[in-house]
């Protein structure tokens, strides 16, 4: 079961707390793209209305000079009139091969001479002598222009003569769908050419935007270090600064309580250095069971805190910034196991644990082995990984145990594996146990710092650690390294 020495609450957002807008280019692209498209639209609209009204005059002309020519056909002798409409003259006016035409001759009020008698009578309007009037009507379904030309005839010219010729809209209004079409597809492929150049001017305009975000992206967690970019425009140079003054304010924050821990632990060390010398002298002196019994407690709870005081100065030493002033160099991991094995022998005695290195198959291939083995890093950091490691193996397999440390080569990394045979930790909780000052077991005497310190410190070398558990019981820390 985990116990945790710091816990943290973390307050639920609202579905209001975070408002996600879309994304500014989009937003752009509408914005220049939807009046493009209105203005398409009202464009389109105006052509079609120029282009009827052209296509009205056209029609109007053709008819006023069909209406003049047959009304020539119609001539006044004396009291009544001659109609000289021959049928080659009929066959040019009613043979037209884009469209019907349809055509009437009368004397109002009525009187029909010649022609279609379905011709509608123009609308209620006074009309004027040999002015044409034109009007829309239906022949017969059909929707039809019409043109009606009023002459004088007569003595005196006291009698009128209509004239009416009619042709159907079909013809005009293909007229104007085909200027309406060849006026909007280039003015449509215009605005697809305009959107698209927009768009790439947006995706130009908002690349320092771009830039910026992978910057921001690329960061680790940790690196807190100003964000450059000289080439940007005014307003990204704005987000920077402010971007780069809240970094920096983030800093010196992190820099502040880094020093005070490490400050509050080196001033730690002397004085539970000494209440531990003290605790020991004490017991020595000491008689009474009970009293001795208080000082065995006074000296386990200064061990446990000098022990905590040394983690807490090797994870400042761990950290991003601390590491990267430190030198690394390349480091033999095979001596480096050992070593550090053999030198936690005696305190395994001690705590009654079997610590052993595996070094099968080292005695054929061992310089062969330490020589690709290397890694590029800080020894003393990698040296404390490992120390804190085999430590935790120890503290929490218990007495009795067997901890056994190897190192290999798998591919392109370097493996260091720490197996114990102890109770181990629910797979669960393997993730948690990395998180400081959470500890794997209630047995122990452990910080909860050691694993959270192995992480730090491999994480900074580029690798990776994990656990896992061994049946029938047990655990495996592994960790790997990039090969140098």
């Amino acid at each position: 079961m985990l116990e945790q020495a710091a816990t943290g609450s973390e307050q639920g957002r609202g579905p209001e707390a975070v408002r996600v807008s879309g994304s500014l280019s989009r937003q752009l692209l509408w914005w220049i793209v939807l009046p493009q498209l209105i203005l398409w639209l009202v464009g389109a609209f105006v052509t079609y209305s120029v282009a009827s009204n052209y296509a009205n005059q056209m029609v109007d002309r053709s008819l006023f000079q069909t209406s003049r020519a047959l009304a020539r056909q119609v001539k006044p002798i004396g009291n009544g009139m001659l109609i000289d409409f021959p049928r080659a003259a009929r066959d040019i006016i009613e043979t037209d091969p884009d469209d019907t035409v349809y055509y009437m001759v009368s004397s109002p009020p009525g009187q029909f001479i010649l022609g279609n008698r379905t011709l509608p009578p123009p609308p209620p309007v006074v009309l004027e002598n040999d002015k044409p009037f034109f009007y829309d009507a239906a022949v017969a379904d059909t929707r039809v222009r019409v043109a009606a030309l009023l002459l004088p005839f007569g003595e005196e010219g006291r009698e009128r003569l209509l004239v009416q010729v009619a042709k159907s809209r079909a013809s005009r209004e293909a007229l104007a769908r085909r200027i309406l079409i060849d006026t909007a597809l280039p003015l449509s492929g215009l605005i697809v050419l305009m959107t698209l150049i927009v768009w790439l001017g947006i995706r130009a305009g908002l690349s320092p935007l771009s830039r910026l975000r992978r910057l921001v992206e690329d960061r680790q967690p940790n690196d807190l270090h100003p964000i450059r970019m000289s080439e940007a425009p005014a307003e990204v140079h704005a987000l920077v600064v402010a971007l780069n003054s809240l970094l920096a304010a983030v800093r010196r924050n992190v820099e502040t309580q880094k020093r005070f821990i490490s400050d509050a632990a080196h001033q730690l060390r002397t004085p539970l250095a000494g209440v531990k010398s003290q605790a020991e002298l004490a017991l020595e002196a000491a008689q009474d069971p009970q009293l001795r019994a208080r000082l065995e407690r006074v000296r386990a709870s200064a061990i446990r805190s000098a022990h905590l005081v040394n983690q807490l100065l090797t994870l400042a030493r761990a950290e991003p910034e601390s590491a990267m002033r430190q030198g690394q160099v390349p480091v033999h991991l095979g001596p480096l196991a050992r070593e550090l094995t053999a030198e936690m022998v005696p305190r395994a005695l001690q705590m009654g644990v079997d610590l052993g290195c595996d070094e099968a198959g080292a005695d054929e291939r061992e310089g062969e082995a330490e020589a690709e083995l290397v890694v590029i890093g800080n020894p003393l950091l990698l040296r404390e990984a490992l120390v804190n490691v085999i430590d935790n193996a120890m503290r929490y397999a218990g007495r009795g145990s067997v901890v056994t440390v190897r190192t290999r080569r798998q591919g392109d990394v370097a493996v260091i594996e720490v197996d114990d045979n102890g109770p181990g930790i629910p797979e669960a909780d393997h993730d948690r146990v990395f998180e400081r000052f959470v500890r794997g077991s209630n047995d122990g005497t452990g910080c909860g710092l050691g694993l959270p310190i192995v992480r730090e410190i491999v994480q900074q070398h580029g690798g990776q650690v994990t656990l896992s558990n061994i049946d029938p019981h047990g655990l495996r820390v592994r960790v790997t390294l990039p090969l140098r």
